[in-house]
């Protein structure tokens, strides 16, 4: 069988949620519920290469924001 390798035009939008997670959508399409346009659009490398720069930390927020106050209660 020969099976085309269809390259993937799509222009997405990176997206992050209210636990500044990132992922990326379809900039053709809606955004989904509980996700915000993080101000990048592109290729699929070009927006995981943003990605990849910005979001260093992958703990969600909450979980940095309880990290912080357990640590400011230590001292």
């Amino acid at each position: 069988m020969n099976e085309e390798i269809r390259e993937d035009d799509t222009i997405y939008t990176v997206v992050m949620n209210d636990e500044e997670q990132y992922s990326i959508w379809p900039a053709s399409k809606p955004l989904p519920l509980g996700w915000r346009d993080a101000g990048k659009r592109g290729t699929k490398e070009e927006c995981l290469s943003y990605i990849k720069k910005v979001w260093t930390d992958m703990r969600p927020l909450s979980l940095r924001k309880r990290m912080e106050e357990s640590s400011s209660q230590a001292k």
